[in-house]
């Protein structure tokens, strides 16, 4: 049966060492949509994007996907059913090429021929930049080259659901309009998107749904109109106006 919410936190607390970090978190991202984690440095975005991946686990607490709890499941395993991961520092190999990274990412590919023609004339298409840098090394790439990178190398491979922190940070205003038009056509083809964001024009051009993390809870969770439209609300959450 399907879900409504692809994926769900119930009362998540997380330990990193002594710190207790995450202090029961809920958060439901509805299938489809583009939901954006937003909130000050250090409220507790990036562990929940960590613990979601296995990569921390949960010391209390569920995290549903398609209503199957992954809380205590390996990374791999979690991969495996379907959820692509782009960490803040993007995860890619500057020493290797464009096309030996993206035929690492591709699981199913031991050479570029072996990759899905179809989908990568769909990647070439949302990230132009894949296509002409192929056989320079990641490493030259522009930041904005690199987040894209990340981004294509995360879809690769068919996934329900894309996880990604900060994909704006230090990026040119012309190459977050790039990225906002990959991010609007990956959700029309279908994929549900969680973004971290800091970058609050990025994240009302595009998010559905808005979830505001502070320490360590979500603190609010709207639709982003709702945000959008009250100023009040921004300051008492962000301490900043949309």
């Amino acid at each position: 049966m399907t879900h409504s919410n692809l994926l769900e936190l119930h009362g998540v607390h997380t330990h990193i060492a002594a710190y207790h970090i995450l202090h029961g978190v809920n958060l439901t991202v509805p299938r489809g949509q583009l939901t954006l984690l937003l909130g000050r440095n250090g409220a507790g975005k990036t562990t929940t994007l960590r613990t979601i991946m296995g990569l921390w686990r949960a010391s209390e607490g569920r995290v549903l996907f398609n209503g199957q709890d992954i809380s205590q499941r390996p990374t791999p395993e979690i991969a495996q059913l379907g959820v692509a991961y782009v960490p803040e520092n993007m995860g890619i190999f500057a020493d290797l090429t464009v096309q030996e990274n993206m035929v690492l990412a591709a699981r199913s590919a031991r050479h570029e021929q072996d990759m899905d023609a179809q989908r990568m004339t769909w990647i070439y298409r949302l990230f132009p930049a894949v296509e002409k840098f192929w056989h320079h090394p990641a490493g030259k790439l522009s930041g904005g080259q690199k987040q894209m990178l990340a981004v294509a190398r995360a879809m690769i491979e068919p996934r329900e659901l894309l996880i990604v922190d900060e994909p704006s940070k230090g990026l040119a205003p012309a190459i977050i309009d790039n990225m906002i038009e990959a991010f609007a056509q990956l959700k029309s083809s279908g994929v549900t998107l969680l973004l971290v964001e800091q970058n609050l024009n990025f994240a009302q051009r595009l998010g559905d749904q808005v979830a505001v993390m502070d320490n360590g809870q979500v603190v609010h969770q709207s639709d982003m109109a709702t945000l959008s439209q009250d100023t009040q609300l921004q300051q008492d959450l962000l301490g900043l106006a949309l």
